[in-house]
């Protein structure tokens, strides 16, 4: 594990969805800290206006930048312009994702399949590889955060996209992780996140497994934010995470899916589903 950063003064701090919600709330946690700069993208050029002005005047300079992280060119286009306006972030907050939450034969195949995997998987590769060559060759304590879910962990019904969007995230996040440390670049950590729900708006009527009440977004992203300074590999929220993980893998696949239905209800805990409206 990398050493805990010990100041992020003077850092430059990039987060994806930072207009509303735990993204917002992790670029209040930069200028806490008294970030040199925090890079906000989000498509939604309003609240990404509103965000950016109610962070302003603490000390770091905002950067805000309309991005459809959905698509290549944009996301080439918006890394140039960040490295040109403000230069290479030293931590980046894969943070954006959406969810469509339905039996699979019911996805639209462009604004559900393709959204996802593209928004949720294909971007956080995209960005991450648009700034690592500059994190390497800088030699500064740097730190990558990709946000997955429990749901790239253990399969769901209603779910599917997600699930393997996710589950791509958990896959590459991790292997980003051993290929850097292989490679002798110690001074970037890789962070995977892997939550169960937690009480925003993206998952809107779903309903807690047993012992995994959802969870409080302020106390959520501030232990991601402590995961992050200390480079941490991977980090599970609740310990219920931990535990069905630990159930899935030693027991045999019937057994497992009586106990993750019937007992812990995982897989009726997105049948009132309604997502942000």
């Amino acid at each position: 594990m990398s050493s805990t950063l010990g100041s992020i003064a003077g850092s430059s701090v990039l987060i994806t969805g930072a207009a509303m919600g735990m993204g917002k709330m992790y670029a209040e946690l930069a200028v806490k800290d008294h970030a040199a700069h925090v890079i906000l993208w989000d498509i939604n050029a309003e609240l990404l206006e509103k965000a950016a002005a109610e962070l302003s005047g603490q000390g770091s300079q905002i950067h805000p930048y309309v991005v459809d992280i959905s698509q290549l060119e944009a996301i080439e286009a918006a890394a140039e312009k960040v490295r040109n306006d403000v230069g290479n972030p030293d931590i980046l907050f894969n943070n954006a994702g959406i969810i469509r939450g339905k039996y699979f034969w019911e996805h639209d195949q462009r604004s559900d399949i393709a959204a996802t995997m593209a928004i949720n998987a294909l971007a956080l590769m995209h960005i991450t590889r648009e700034f690592l060559p500059g994190m390497i060759e800088g030699g500064r304590a740097s730190r990558i955060v990709n946000v997955a879910s429990a749901a790239g962990l253990i399969a769901n019904p209603r779910m599917s996209v997600y699930t393997s969007s996710k589950w791509a995230v958990v896959g590459w996040s991790d292997s980003l992780r051993l290929e850097l440390k292989q490679a002798g670049h110690h001074h970037i950590a890789v962070t995977t996140f892997c939550p169960a729900y937690i009480k925003t708006g993206m998952f809107e009527g779903v309903r807690g497994p047993l012992m995994t009440p959802l969870m409080e977004p302020k106390a959520v992203t501030e232990r991601v934010w402590q995961a992050m300074r200390e480079g941490a590999p991977i980090l599970m929220m609740p310990w219920t995470v931990k535990l069905s993980k630990a159930l899935r893998g030693v027991l045999p696949l019937p057994v497992w899916d009586i106990v993750a239905d019937k007992v812990f209800g995982v897989y009726k805990s997105m049948e009132h589903f309604t997502g942000r409206k």
